[in-house]
């Protein structure tokens, strides 16, 4: 078995690197990757990306949201979190096999402490019955690559807030995220593993996999990218995960209803988006304006559902000519 440890903390460089690594290079034996990322979510390919995020909360933290290639739902990463993934020919494991590819790992835990550790139900990994791995499965080419989640030490009160979309908001006929009891894996670890930081976590369960003692022992198992690597990996980046046609525009159609009451009176805005993009807008109401609303709802349809572009649209026209005493920020406040 070869490994590669990733230097970058961008998930979808990472995505990209692992992307690249399966599809342009050739391996005679399994290559084991390990990457770290910045506060991150990652959507499952057949997702409604924007059902499955608080946008708000998620645009004010910062926090980075791409698209996998793979199956699954979304999942919260942080610099507290270690990500792995097998890549190997398609006719060495059997599609959907998660257990084969995750038994090595859990069998290192058992030896670092986590002796409750277990593979559950689809593609999950527990520990007392809590989950603190996901894992998703992708084949191509011939080749097949299971990557997965071990949560060491990630910051669960963010969880619920950038994952969590108000119910009245979206629906749609993407698959959906399955809410679980989750935790995090270092109060499980032996005392002597208690204080590791993520990176010195993923050389220890390096360490178990290969079983040695030193890394040194492995430096010749170690794939390290070279310049043209490097120039593939960007291109893949920039096409794929950092690509906002992917990351939101490949969500399945889904339909938009907000109602709120103002003291000028109620707006009921209902839109269809595919693709990312507002297709049918309507608005409904006892409001009152000058001008017809279904004229401002047709200026936004082939727009993005998204804030910065309905606002750009909004800029361009006098809000109150069409809901009187309603402003432009009470109308995005509505829509998002």
């Amino acid at each position: 078995m070869y490994f590669h440890i990733m230097k970058s903390d961008d998930i979808r460089l990472n995505l990209a690197t692992e992307t690249y690594l399966m599809n342009e290079k050739k391996f005679d034996e399994p290559l084991l990757l390990f990457y770290i990322e910045g506060p991150c979510i990652i959507v499952g390919r057949n997702q409604n990306t924007l059902e499955e995020i608080n946008k708000q909360y998620v645009d004010d933290n910062g926090i980075v949201v791409t698209r996998r290639t793979s199956g699954g739902g979304a999942v919260y990463q942080d610099l507290g979190n270690l990500c792995f993934s097998f890549v190997v020919d398609s006719d060495s494991e059997e599609f959907g096999d998660f257990k084969s590819f995750v038994q090595p790992v859990v069998d290192a835990l058992h030896r670092m402490g986590a002796t409750t550790a277990e593979v559950s139900g689809r593609n999950d990994i527990l520990v007392d019955g809590k989950k603190f791995s996901g894992n998703a499965m992708y084949t191509k080419n011939g080749k097949t690559f299971s990557h997965g989640t071990l949560m060491l030490d990630v910051d669960l009160t963010v969880l619920p807030k950038a994952l969590t979309v108000p119910e009245d908001k979206i629906k749609s006929k993407g698959i959906k995220s399955v809410s679980s009891r989750v935790t995090n894996l270092r109060p499980y670890l032996s005392s002597e593993y208690q204080d590791m930081t993520t990176p010195q976590f993923r050389d220890e369960l390096l360490k178990e996999l290969f079983h040695v003692d030193n890394l040194d022992e492995i430096k010749d198992r170690e794939y390290k990218l070279t310049p043209e690597d490097e120039a593939g990996i960007d291109k893949i980046n920039s096409e794929i995960f950092d690509n906002w046609d992917w990351v939101y525009g490949n969500s399945p159609e889904f339909t938009v209803k907000k109602r709120q009451h103002f003291t000028s009176g109620t707006i009921d805005a209902r839109f269809i988006v595919d693709d990312g993009k507002v297709t049918t807008a309507k608005f409904y109401g006892d409001f009152f304006g000058p001008k017809d609303a279904s004229e401002l709802a047709s200026k936004l349809e082939g727009v993005r559902f998204e804030r910065e572009e309905v606002a750009k649209v909004l800029d361009a026209v006098d809000v109150n000519q069409y809901f009187t005493g309603i402003t432009k920020d009470d109308l995005l406040g509505l829509l998002f």
